[in-house]
């Protein structure tokens, strides 16, 4: 039987935040398939996140067939700053930070590769635009530069920091349809985020490939309604219009995602490099909305 095997494999997960969102399904199957998984959690939310683990409330989602999610180290994890000395004084002084230290990628890169010396898998799950609900004509230089910068150079620093710890290993991203086409009220910058993430996974593809004998890919995931989709404001619409316009007629499933995660990361997916994988039951492919009025009228 073929399997994905990822045993003796060391994956770091960044942008966990609970046991909903993809970063946690796929945390899951590379533990299934394996490897040994390390989390990367936004500082906000680390000691709630902790705390909720380790006091049994993800019991139920760490399961699965033969065994249960365990992670080896869980770091607090910006992926906004590059190191300390980026931080700006009003978010090291800010009570949900407070308390954190090395938080940084710079930081927590150089602690890992102290520690562990090397890395084979890294996934990057993580996006935030304090705008999205704005459309981009209403949207501020501040909040679409913040977008750009937490959710796609976000990527592009990880592979810097990671990339020289990591031969022949292989990392990915999460991306959105919004990326391609227009999905009103996915505002804020983030469909330029998605886009500008998918571009420089081709790029990093190339030089990543070239410097660190690195594979870089992308997964542009079907709408799924984790909590941070759900402050966008309208997930359960898009949920609804998938069903009804997709050529798979059900909503996509975290697991699904997953299950194509560790194939792209495994050795399995040894030649494929720059792509962008749609796990999103079809709806990519579809020139028109096949419930619109004016089919129907």
């Amino acid at each position: 039987m073929l399997e994905i095997n990822l045993k003796g494999k060391k994956a770091f997960v960044a942008g966990i935040g609970d046991d909903r969102g993809f970063g946690w399904a796929i945390a899951k199957a590379l533990h299934q398939a394996g490897a040994t998984v390390f989390a990367g959690v936004w500082p906000p939310m680390f000691t709630i996140f902790s705390s909720a683990f380790s006091s049994g409330k993800f019991d139920s989602s760490r399961e699965y067939p033969g065994g249960r999610l365990s992670f080896e180290k869980v770091y607090p994890f910006d992926a906004s700053f590059d190191q300390a000395d980026d931080v700006p004084e009003e978010i090291r002084e800010n009570k949900r930070y407070k308390g954190l230290e090395g938080f940084t990628v710079g930081d927590v890169t150089a602690a890992f590769e102290k520690e562990y010396q090397s890395l084979d898998i890294f996934v990057h799950s993580l996006a935030n635009a304090p705008e999205i609900k704005h459309p981009l004509l209403q949207t501020s230089r501040k909040g679409y530069v913040s977008a750009i910068s937490a959710s796609s150079y976000s990527f592009v620093s990880m592979v810097s920091h990671f990339g020289p710890m990591m031969s022949g290993g292989a990392c990915m991203n999460l991306t959105y349809l919004a990326s391609e086409r227009v999905i009103p009220g996915y505002g804020g910058g983030m469909s330029s985020a998605k886009a500008a993430l998918e571009s420089d996974t081709r790029t990093l593809a190339y030089e990543a490939g070239r410097q660190f004998n690195l594979r870089v890919n992308a997964i542009s995931a079907g709408a799924y309604g984790s909590r941070a989709a759900k402050a966008i404001g309208f997930i359960e619409k898009m949920i609804d219009y998938s069903h009804e316009n997709a050529p798979l007629q059900r909503a996509v499933e975290p697991q699904e995602v997953a299950y194509m995660a560790a194939f792209l990361l495994s050795d399995l997916a040894g030649a494929v490099t720059g792509e962008v994988i749609h796990v999103d039951c079809g709806l990519h492919a579809m020139g028109v909305a096949l419930d619109s009025r004016s089919l129907s009228s």
